[in-house]
């Protein structure tokens, strides 16, 4: 069964609910393994004062006994504190949508007499379940091996050098500070960048990494265009609010750059197993997984919300107005990442559940030790001429 969820719940409502159907039984898990990853997603420099508000704790209430999943779906609460002060409120009428936000969108598509209706779904206050999914989904990884971890490597017009730093020490040093940069020096740089950008009643956008260590090659599928993996994951971190833009490995660079210097070469060592010399196609080829690392970029672009605010227009008297300041970040880019890594866990755990089909762990371990690798033994070849034998 494929990974599914659906996330439901406002910005200010009562609370967030997710279920996640698809993960087999047996995968040991605890509210704390998911805890983990939501205290992470609530960390980061220029984050705004509702993250002094909400400490989010997960609330399993179904597909999970005594420690270990069951097959059944899973449901996820958590609570929204910031709701008893909006329970009894009068709710001040919002007629100004925001540029860049889903505000006008929202109520061309939907008929809003609202805008606050846009606001509250589209509101990244969401990806909290996202993240808790992600976490689930983690953990299933981990049972073969798999790990998916992010880092900031650029925020505003600061961008990290990490050219000669090995993805493993990225990974290493991605939490040695609140930006999440593991070049301290490039780290030092976005504090002030942030720090200018309050000053300035501004936002600031960036770049986020996430690698995946550990995958089998041969995930995902050539043979149709939305069974490629990495279109799946493309379409996925576009999916989180405020990203606008994805590649694969070092894609936009590589597109100015010849095929010579830009294809992986492929090597066999003495007991006859394949590699690559290097990894610009960010683990996947043809849409499938080779076995390297998977490395995917994000673009995020500044958030819409702005202390300075910027010219609309009120639809309520049809003059120029400029927008009204709604409680947010600054810069969320550290904020992004571990929504980053939860959106990569859900791809890739659904590809390898696809890959290996089975209802519980106890099945699938063994499926996946026998799996075909980048090994000649793995890979016999005929070797002789044949015809494609259409009767057309």
């Amino acid at each position: 069964m494929p990974i599914r969820f659906l996330t439901a719940g406002e910005s200010h409502g009562p609370g967030l609910t997710a279920i996640l159907e698809g993960m087999p039984a047996g995968l040991p898990l605890t509210a704390e393994d998911i805890n983990l990853d939501l205290r992470r997603r609530q960390k980061g420099y220029g984050a705004g004062g509702r993250m002094q508000i909400e400490k989010d704790g997960i609330v399993v209430t179904s597909g999970l006994m005594n420690g270990l999943t069951t097959g059944a779906p899973i449901a996820l609460h958590v609570q929204n504190r910031d709701f008893k002060s909006w329970k009894e409120r009068d709710i001040t009428p919002i007629t100004t949508p925001r540029p860049g936000h889903a505000d006008l969108t929202g109520a061309v598509k939907y008929g809003y007499r609202e805008l606050r209706l846009s606001l509250e779904r589209a509101s990244a206050r969401e990806t909290t379940m996202r993240v808790a999914i992600g976490a689930i989904c983690k953990k299933f990884l981990a049972e073969f091996d798999t790990t998916v971890a992010g880092y900031v490597s650029q925020l505003g017009d600061v961008i990290a050098d990490l050219s000669d730093m090995p993805i493993a020490e990225r990974i290493a040093r991605n939490e040695d500070n609140d930006v999440r940069c593991p070049d301290p020096v490039a780290a030092e740089a976005m504090h002030g960048a942030i720090r200018q950008i309050k000053i300035d009643k501004d936002t600031l956008g960036g770049v986020f990494e996430v690698v995946a260590q550990g995958l089998p090659p041969g995930l995902g599928s050539h043979v149709h265009y939305d069974r490629k993996l990495d279109a799946r994951l493309v379409a996925a971190m576009v999916s989180i609010q405020a990203m606008k833009g994805a590649e694969i490995g070092s894609a936009f660079e590589n597109a100015g750059r010849r095929g010579s210097q830009v294809h992986d070469d492929i090597i066999v060592d003495g007991a006859g197993n394949l590699s690559r010399r290097s990894n610009r196609a960010g683990g996947l080829e043809g849409g499938i997984t080779t076995g390297e690392p998977i490395l995917v970029r994000v673009a995020m672009k500044p958030i819409s919300t702005m202390l300075r605010g910027a010219q609309s227009v009120d639809l309520a008297t049809g003059s120029a107005n400029p927008t009204v300041y709604e409680r947010s970040d600054f810069c969320a880019l550290p904020r992004a990442v571990p929504v980053g890594e939860a959106m990569m866990a859900i791809v890739l755990a659904d590809a390898l559940l696809e890959k290996l089909g089975g209802d519980s762990i106890e099945e699938m371990l063994p499926r996946f030790a026998s799996l075909r690798r980048n090994r000649l033994e793995d890979l016999p070849m005929d070797n002789r001429a044949w015809r494609f034998g259409y009767d057309v």
